[in-house]
């Protein structure tokens, strides 16, 4: 304070001079307000105010000026002490902050109303420490996050309520401070100094310990989310801590249970087990059969020693092992059905080891089953097989073998053939595998590759047959378009090659076709069949006549894959050859109707006159009408000889006639085969001994009856034996034989004459066919001919063998139970002109009295 040009220091002198100075204001206030009240002049017109006023202040200087004085002589040695104590308090302060400077430390201080002050910042051997004061404060910019969250708390506490606080923090790059906090005069004081020795021991212990309860929180909280159960022993042996997993195991409240009540989850051998291999210091691993929950479940138990302490768990493989067993199932079933295949396989592994083959592939190589177990290469099984000369033939070996395994490591699959010096061709596969390995497939083209060029051969050859077919042949597929077709079809409708291409469908090809033919009525069946969805298809065929009258046969059939083959045939010609046909062959059954009319008729004709010339040479020949001499009886003889054979002619002729006319009746009846035989062999016997021929007759003992008609059955044997007499040399020997074949009675005549070519053997079954075959029997050729017809209405069958110069052997077989067969041949219109013309039915009934007198 500066008082009349002196400053004043103290804070008394101050208050003595201020007091002083209001007094005397106030007094000379007071008198200016009395001299104002007295009256306004005084002393010979001067205002009393202004005398009092000088006087007052008169008086009041000289007390002011003492006391000025005074003042400024205290001040000045109040001033002089207080220099000296600012000088000490200097000294003091520089000291205390070399004191501070001195010691590696951060100081900052927070006063009241002020700002907060970072009074020192010496602290540089911490890592992580900011340099910047400003950033300082910002605590969780340099500090760890735990260790910034403990300062902030400790402070927020030590400003509100004054408590101190000292920590250990931690920078975020791994330096350690000591954080000191404490309240000192109105200041809340923040030191951080640098830790060492013991104190950075113990920090670095603290970090540890901090990590590891961290770690262990952390481990058991993962432990407690497994699903499995983990538990931990102690160096006693008993359980020190078990997850959530393990207490639903064991079915128990908490894991405060199971370790008062020690709940185990291992049985006791298991746990023997476990802690036999755990003594010698090993690490236990083994699957196991629990009791969980009151079922039988599969864990794999792993446990771990540390230290005195142990540590388990135990994960549920009981899906696994399902899912393992229906997977080597699978498995199984799959090489069961690979084996089954015929395409060989071989499955190498990533080191190019065999790791699966079929019995098709051993068989295929022919490789000693035991040496493929062992697992070889592939390369050493390629080495083997050309050692066995089974691989293709190559110039270079080596480089051959090098490409085929470079194919292991391609990630396409591989196709090659392989032509194998026993004329085989294999094709090759070989394919990469998800785990590094590769498969080979081996499939025997040989077949196939033939089969493919038997059917390009068979195209082929079918293609130029249908190109050289006369008949158009067009086929169409499901949808109605043309698949195939040749060139007829295209000469048959003369179409061009051009129109045909592209497949076009049926309805293209009818407009193209309505030129020649304008009926709709064919080609709408062709159509129909074409195009139709019925599931029952059935062939049709018709005619069509186009308009420059040519003929047109067409067919249409259903194929199996659902197409439709549609044949064209232009029959012109063959429509003109077949009126001709008609009209000529109108004529010959006119001309024959006319021959069979003249048979019959010349046949009755005949017969009347032959049987009155058979009856006067009976006549003759009888000794009533007297003595002939030995050359009348010769002629008479061969008179009666030749009308007994040409009245067996003309009775044949009428037999063949009744046969066609259908009038033939058999009187069937059980018959004896032997009375049988010899009826027929004593009609012929006469010429048997003429001709000295010698008869063998062998009638098996099963055979003893026929039911035939007997007389017809006679006919045949006699017709047979006739035959045979007939083309056998003078002398020759003669067989009959009658044997059972199942429910036929056979009859064989053999004979050893001059015998029948194979071309002439058919012919000689037709009717009045008669060939000498050199020797001197000359018939009408009706003989065979009438004993097959007459076997055939029995039922039967007749057959020849024979070979030129060595005879011939003529079989009939006759059902043992008589079946009947109708008559052959003619048609019923003509049957019935046979069967009622007046000459022939007259000629038959003549014949068969005649029969039945003989």
């Amino acid at each position: 304070m500066r008082f009349a040009g002196l400053t004043v220091r103290d804070s008394a002198a101050r208050s003595e001079l201020l007091l002083l100075l209001a007094a005397s204001l106030a007094c000379a206030i007071v008198l200016t307000i009395a001299v104002v009240d007295a009256g306004p002049e005084v002393f010979g017109g001067v205002r009393l105010s202004h005398v009092l006023l000088i006087a007052l202040l008169g008086g009041a200087l000289p007390v002011g000026g003492v006391v000025v004085w005074r003042s400024m002589g205290a001040e000045r040695r109040r001033a002089q002490s207080r220099q000296e104590e600012i000088t000490e308090l200097r000294r003091g302060l520089a000291a205390a902050e070399a004191i501070l400077q001195a010691e590696p430390q951060v100081l900052v201080y927070w006063q009241q109303g002020q700002n907060v002050k970072i009074a020192v910042q010496t602290l540089t051997t911490v890592p992580g420490l900011p340099d910047d004061p400003a950033h300082f404060l910002r605590f969780g910019h340099w500090l760890e996050p735990s260790s910034a969250r403990d300062v902030k708390t400790a402070l927020d506490t030590l400003f509100t309520s004054g408590r101190p606080f000292n920590l250990l923090v931690r920078t975020t790059l791994g330096g350690h401070a000591e954080a000191d906090g404490r309240v000192s005069g109105g200041r809340a004081v923040l030191r951080l100094r640098d830790v060492e020795g013991s104190r950075r021991d113990l920090a670095r212990v603290t970090d540890q310990h901090h990590k590891l309860s961290r770690d262990i929180a952390l481990s058991r909280s993962l432990f407690d989310a497994l699903p499995m159960p983990v538990w931990i022993r102690g160096a006693d042996g008993r359980l020190e801590w078990v997850n959530t997993a393990y207490v639903g195991a064991v079915e128990a409240a908490d894991e405060t249970e199971v370790r008062e009540r020690q709940i185990e989850l291992l049985e006791v051998r298991q746990r023997g087990e476990v802690g036999a291999v755990l003594g010698r210091g090993g690490a236990y691993a083994n699957r196991l059969s629990l009791n969980v929950g009151g079922q039988r479940k599969i864990y794999d138990v792993m446990a771990l020693s540390l230290g005195e302490a142990s540590a388990a768990a135990a994960v549920d493989m009981t899906a696994a092992e399902n899912v393992q067993g229906e997977l080597d199932r699978k498995v199984e079933a799959y090489d069961r059905t690979l084996d089954r295949v015929t395409t060989a396989v071989a499955i190498f592994g990533a080191d190019h080891r065999l790791g699966f083959y079929n019995a098709a592939y051993q068989k295929l190589w022919q490789l000693d089953a035991d040496w493929l177990e062992t697992g070889p290469t592939d390369g050493q099984i390629l080495d083997r097989l050309r050692e066995a000369q089974r691989l293709p033939q190559v110039v270079n070996y080596r480089e051959w073998k090098a490409r085929s395994l470079a194919f292991h490591d391609a990630e396409t699959a591989h196709e090659d053939g392989w032509h194998l010096p026993d004329g085989r061709t294999l094709a090759v596969t070989i394919e990469s595998r998800p785990d590094g390995g590769v498969t080979h497939l081996y499939d025997d083209a040989t077949e196939r590759l033939a089969l493919e060029s038997r059917y390009k051969i068979m195209i082929d050859v079918q293609r130029e047959t249908l190109d050289n077919l006369e008949e158009g042949v067009a086929v169409f597929g499901t949808d109605g378009r043309l698949r195939l077709f040749n060139t007829s079809f295209e000469r048959v409708w003369k179409l061009s090659n051009q129109n045909l291409q592209g497949e076009p469908h049926i309805d293209a090809i009818i407009a193209l076709c309505r030129v020649l033919q304008d009926d709709g009525d064919g080609w709408a069946n062709i159509a129909r069949a074409v195009t139709g969805f019925s599931d029952h298809r059935q062939p049709i065929d018709g005619q069509m006549v186009r308009s420059d009258q040519s003929v047109v046969d067409f067919a249409a059939l259903p194929l199996p894959d659902g197409g439709t083959l549609v044949t064209f045939s232009d029959v012109t010609a063959a429509k003109r050859y077949e009126r001709a046909l008609i009209e000529r062959n109108e004529a010959l059954i006119a001309a024959d109707r006319l021959k069979s009319q003249f048979i019959g008729h010349v046949s009755y004709e005949l017969r009347t006159p032959l049987t009155n010339i058979i009856g006067f040479a009976e006549l003759l020949e009888s000794p009533r009408t007297g003595a002939l001499n030995v050359k009348q009886r010769e002629y008479l003889s061969d008179v009666s000889a030749s009308s007994k054979t040409l009245l067996s002619i003309i009775d044949d002729i009428l037999d063949l006639a009744n046969m066609d006319a259908g009038a033939l009746e058999l009187k069937q009846a059980p018959t004896r085969i032997a009375p049988l035989v010899e009826a027929a062999v004593l009609a012929v016997r006469d010429r048997l001994s003429r001709a000295h021929h010698a008869l063998d007759i062998k009638i098996a003992p099963d055979v003893e009856l026929l039911i035939a008609d007997e007389a017809r059955v006679r006919q045949v044997l006699y017709n047979l034996l006739s035959n045979a007499i007939g083309f056998s040399q003078p002398g020759g020997p003669i067989g009959l034989e009658c044997r059972r074949e199942g429910s036929m009675i056979v009859f064989t005549v053999v004979d050893q004459g001059v015998g029948i070519p194979k071309d002439q053997q058919r012919s000689v079954l037709e009717r009045f066919v008669s060939r000498t075959q050199g020797s001197k029997h000359r018939g009408a050729g009706l003989g065979l001919s009438i004993a097959k017809s007459l076997v055939e209405l029995h039922g039967g069958t007749m057959s020849l063998d024979s070979e030129l110069g060595r005879g011939t052997a003529v079989t009939v077989r006759f059902p043992e139970r008589g079946t009947v067969r109708g008559t052959r041949t003619m048609s019923t219109r003509w049957a019935w002109r046979n069967a009622h013309d007046p000459g022939l039915v007259v000629a038959r009934r003549r014949a068969r009295r005649r029969r039945a007198i003989g």
